[in-house]
């Protein structure tokens, strides 16, 4: 909800600037290439520039806060799936409300302005020009040649700090060093000339609906009741949806929101690509035909997206088809929440192998997100059910390129022949169809031979919807963040009529072996069997 200056300016606490110290934020903000120096500056943002900044603030209870999410992924415990509400997480480990009314000072003393409050009173966005972000934290803003691509890049000259009274966690926006990848894949006819395709798309492609028959092949579940969320960069045209659904004799009856994050706009024209975003669009609601509602967020950076929709709450199935610069102190606060919610958060590993790199993998790779990588599915023809499948070539898969410690729950999992990491984060936790033999239609017109993890993702998250679909209909809690229980249900000796274990393919290093792997991790959904399996608590 967007409020009025005049409401914010009355909500916020006055400032006692000459009393307040300038204190630092609790995370870091200046591109290693920057504090190294070895970035040459090459100038100055203009002072007048706009610039879009999210500035967060730290849970509470912290201690007590990972002791519930433990307790909620055990089910051993009362508190198994006791998921809270937005409210009652605000209340006992989200900022206070006094300390989100003193950043709101804050803001409107240095002509930072507003864009909207947030529920859980996690983030503010402001606007401000360079010359008052620079007088409000304190810092110059530099231009400077990327060390690695043909362009320059802004970033702060030191860590900010700020002349006020509560502590501040990060504040996102201050550089553009690492910018966002999308992880669609386009490729061509003759790298499948050799391959049989089975799809009821144009030269044998698959379309939504052939994943859905593969992946779940019932008709029962449709994502009835569910609302999914995804996470975007970039507006999207909506005749491209609707082109897409015509082109594949089919209609979509889901509502498709779009939320406006931090004024992004929610249209894509001009230069402006839109195959990501429709392609996520695509996938989901072929995977879950009847949601309540698809709500696309489209924003400017990674927290403030996130956080929103950890903040309204909505939605207990979210994908992310995109990749940018690690920033896991920022971020893990959030998915914390979105836990505590029990929503789960599917994200694409990328394209590029075994060849992980900072900056692409992210945020597959963080512990609390559930990482997709990519197969090559068959099909028993058209429309029909799963036949076969192999791990994808250029699955994204391997030990966290970001330095992200190996969760608990993976540690029992690697092993010698599988070659992952005993102390970082391995990805991926499974997978789904990625190969470049899809049918998509964007920027205004419809391909054929489209893939990459990035329709594994929101294949997952449809996936979720049914699953969650069928927890509502048995009067059972949301599944919630999937990884516990998948990890639980890797261990189990029925474990391979509930995936599609992959044992063959070959990402560049890794290799698809019986049970987790780091080019398919678990494998593919086998249906109904891994619905069940999910809803009863497994």
């Amino acid at each position: 909800m967007i409020f009025g200056l005049t409401l914010l300016a009355a909500l916020a606490v006055p400032l006692a600037a000459n009393d307040l110290v300038q204190q630092r934020t609790l995370t870091q903000h200046v591109p290693d290439v920057v504090a190294r120096g070895t970035a040459a500056r090459v100038g100055e943002l203009p002072a007048r520039q706009m610039m879009e900044l999210t500035i967060s603030l730290p849970s509470r209870n912290e201690a007590e806060l990972q002791s519930l999410l433990a307790a909620m992924n055990d089910p051993a415990s009362p508190l198994y799936r006791h998921f809270l509400s937005v409210s009652q997480f605000t209340a006992r480990y989200g900022p206070s409300q006094s300390d989100y009314r003193s950043l709101l000072g804050f803001a409107l003393a240095h002509h930072l302005r507003p864009h909207a409050l947030v529920a859980n009173r996690r983030v503010l966005d402001v606007q401000g020009t360079v010359a008052d972000v620079e007088r409000a934290f304190d810092v110059r803003m530099g231009l400077y040649r990327h060390p690695t691509e043909p362009r320059s890049f802004y970033a702060p000259d030191r860590e900010p700090t700020l002349a006020l009274g509560v502590p501040v966690l990060h504040i996102s926006g201050l550089d553009d060093y690492v910018q966002p990848v999308a992880r669609v894949e386009r490729g061509s006819q003759a790298e499948g000339i050799e391959k049989i395709h089975t799809g009821s798309g144009p030269q044998g492609n698959f379309v939504g609906s052939d994943i859905r028959a593969a992946y779940y092949g019932g008709t029962a579940l449709a994502g009835t009741g569910e609302s999914l969320g995804l996470f975007e960069y970039r507006g999207y045209n909506i005749a491209d949806v609707e082109n897409y659904f015509a082109q594949v004799g089919q209609e979509n009856d889901v509502p498709i929101v779009g939320e406006s994050v931090n004024g992004a706009d929610l249209k894509c024209t001009g230069k402006c690509d839109d195959s990501e975003q429709v392609l996520d669009m695509e996938e989901a609601l072929s995977m879950a035909p009847s949601l309540t509602q698809l709500v696309v967020y489209v924003g400017h950076n990674d927290v403030s997206i996130i956080n929103q929709m950890a903040s309204d709450g909505t939605s207990k199935q979210l994908s992310c088809s995109w990749g940018w610069g690690p920033d896991p102190t920022a971020l893990d606060p959030i998915f914390e929440e979105l836990a505590a919610q029990g929503q789960s958060f599917f994200v694409a590993t990328g394209d590029d192998g075994f060849r992980l790199k900072k900056g692409v993998v992210w945020p597959a790779d963080d512990q609390l997100v559930t990482a997709v990588g990519g197969t090559d599915l068959t099909t028993h023809g058209p429309g029909g059910p799963w036949r076969s499948e192999r791990g994808w070539k250029f699955s994204g898969g391997g030990p966290s390129p970001d330095g992200i410690p190996i969760p608990k729950y993976q540690v029992p999992f690697i092993t010698a022949q599988n070659g992952g990491s005993t102390t970082l984060r391995n990805v991926p936790d499974i997978a789904g169809d990625a190969d470049t033999d899809n049918f998509s239609c964007f920027d205004g017109r419809c391909y054929t031979h489209v893939g990459g993890t990035s329709f594994a993702a929101p294949l997952w998250a449809g996936f979720m919807a049914l699953a969650n679909q069928y927890a509502a209909a048995t009067e059972r809690p949301p599944i919630g963040f999937l990884n516990p229980a998948l990890y639980r249900i890797g261990s189990a000796s029925d474990y391979s009529q509930l995936f599609h274990d992959e044992v063959v393919g070959y990402n560049g290093k890794y290799s698809a072996e019986t049970g987790f792997d780091l080019v398919t991790g678990f494998g593919s959904p086998n249906g109904d069997a891994l619905i069940r399996a999910l809803a009863l608590g497994r």
